[in-house]
């Protein structure tokens, strides 16, 4: 195999230096030059096992393009604002009840009950708080949803948007939460790490081709700060895989 090929140093820096020179000889005041120090040299990509076949098609399946029309909840004059979030985690609770029977996520619709209540008896209802913003781009606003997946440290993240009067939910996604953002057409949840000093930082952004919210981002990021994933959380179970 040859060595690996450095990249040319750039003129760029020479010249610069040139305009310095000239500057100061001009000025007679401005004092000696200081040098920056040496430049790191660009290294130019390797590619390995270029033997290889370039596969074809994906391995596993991760529902990178997960859409589906929300059952039985109407949109009032296509005013996704209208809608009532409750009614919305009410019909995915009942469209998976295996999910929600004991063993399972059994306390959350338990809980459902409770949104019904007001003051300090609501606290206990799982669906959080709703944001609407315009994440498709269409100059109508979306819905970001979230519902406290119990019992557990679980939080449900969903994208919901209306298409030809229909709702249809256009992202999902659970996981230990420790923030989430909507930023542009995208949404970024942060997701503590089962390394210390780490977290997850997801982010799904809305592709036009795909009519879906799309995990265009998967980062590992430093945070100084000791966390651990909690168990039974997704990250926490394809790590003990």
């Amino acid at each position: 195999m040859p060595p690996a090929r450095r990249a040319p140093r750039t003129t760029r820096a020479v010249a610069a230096v040139a305009l310095l020179l000239a500057a100061a000889s001009g000025c007679g005041d401005a004092g000696d030059l200081v040098g920056a120090g040496s430049t790191p040299t660009a290294m130019s990509p390797d590619r390995l096992w270029p033997q290889l076949t370039p596969a074809s098609s994906p391995a596993y399946t991760i529902d990178e393009v997960d859409t589906q029309v929300v059952k039985g909840v109407s949109v009032p004059g296509d005013d996704i604002r209208e809608v009532d979030p409750v009614a919305v985690v009410r019909a995915e609770i009942g469209s998976d009840p295996g999910e929600y029977a004991a063993g399972g996520y059994d306390r959350t619709a338990r809980l459902m009950a409770d949104c019904a209540k007001s003051g300090a008896a609501r606290q206990s209802c799982p669906v959080l708080q709703p944001y609407y913003r315009d994440l498709t781009g269409d100059g109508h606003d979306d819905l970001t949803l979230g519902f406290r997946q119990l019992p557990g440290d679980i939080t449900a993240v969903r994208v919901y948007t209306v298409a030809k009067h229909r709702l249809v939910r256009v992202m999902h996604w659970e996981d230990a939460v420790s923030g989430v953002e909507l930023a542009g057409r995208s949404v970024i949840i942060r997701s503590p790490s089962e390394v210390a000093g780490y977290e997850y930082r997801l982010q799904w952004t809305w592709d036009p081709q795909q009519k879906a919210m799309l995990l265009t981002h998967d980062e590992m990021l430093r945070t100084g700060k000791s966390t651990r994933v909690p168990s039974g959380s997704p990250r926490a179970s394809a790590s003990s895989r």
